[in-house]
């Protein structure tokens, strides 16, 4: 029997809801998938039996660049409802635009180093709507954690540091990436791949495995052997592979404890990320 989830969809809703008891965070998009179940799952134990697990839905036009897919971002409300109920989900956040950002905003939130590389670097402006949004669902939320996966590892280590530099009360728990059974990391964006797509997608995992198990430790030949693995399928368009310090996100020269291979592969008009730790 599906579980009571209260679903609040304005601010003031969400603000004037008493908080007697821990409250953990997990913020998403919607099209809730089994990654999102695992992250709930955490927000649980995190939370325990007497607390509350708090799911937010909100498909951010900050945080998507010109010409990219918010518009055509998957919205499956009924899903995610039954998706919450059946998680045991306390709480649905799912808020409208109008709801979220003023018509004349003129305050953002913004990390600057972190988020200049990788995936700052391919999508400019895009971790300043994550951390304008996130920082907003901590004020209005009140949570004393918040969940997020390992896939989005910068993204992660983003909040991390924003929570540190503005004095957030609220722990980050992070989760390791849940893997489809062929490997390919869940995710939202997979359903917009095609069979073939889809089937040529799993060499993102086999090549951060090959690189993981390599003997070879320079960053040059790690990022080689990732390269030509993935440029082995017909349809993959590498848009970067690069090793990196997993603290610093930047560029290191040698497998080093603590090194993360993280790539972002097109397959048709589907951009996907993943990555490893190296050590």
């Amino acid at each position: 029997m599906l579980g009571r989830v209260e679903i609040l969809t304005t601010v003031a809703a969400a603000q004037s809801q008493a908080k007697s008891k821990p409250r953990v965070l997990v913020p998403t998009m919607g099209a809730l998938h089994k990654a999102h179940g695992e992250l709930t799952k955490v927000a649980r134990e995190r939370a325990g039996a007497d607390g509350e697990v708090a799911v937010s839905i909100f498909v951010n036009p900050l945080q998507f660049e010109p010409r990219s897919d918010y518009e055509r971002y998957p919205r499956p409300e009924k899903a995610d409802e039954d998706f919450c109920r059946d998680a045991g989900v306390d709480l649905l956040f799912r808020p409208s635009i109008e709801e979220m950002y003023f018509d004349d905003r003129s305050t953002f939130v913004e990390e600057i180093s972190l988020s200049s590389v990788l995936e700052g670097k391919s999508r400019p402006g895009h971790f300043r709507g994550v951390c304008t949004v996130v920082a907003k669902l901590f004020n209005v939320l009140t949570p004393d954690a918040a969940v997020f996966g390992e896939k989005d590892f910068q993204q992660l280590a983003i909040v991390r540091r924003m929570v540190r530099d503005l004095n957030f009360n609220i722990d980050i728990i992070a989760v390791p990436t849940v893997r489809e059974e062929d490997g390919l990391a869940c995710s939202s964006r997979n359903q917009y791949l095609n069979l073939e797509e889809r089937k040529q997608a799993t060499v993102l995992h086999k090549a951060l495995l090959a690189a993981a198990n390599a003997s070879e430790k320079s960053a040059r030949d790690i990022v080689d052997l990732a390269r030509k693995m993935i440029g082995a399928a017909p349809l993959a368009q590498i848009d970067y592979v690069e090793l990196v310090d997993a603290e610093t996100l930047q560029p290191v020269e040698m497998v080093r404890p603590n090194s993360l291979l993280a790539l972002a592969v097109f397959f048709g008009k589907t951009r996907l990320i993943d990555n490893i730790l190296l050590a």
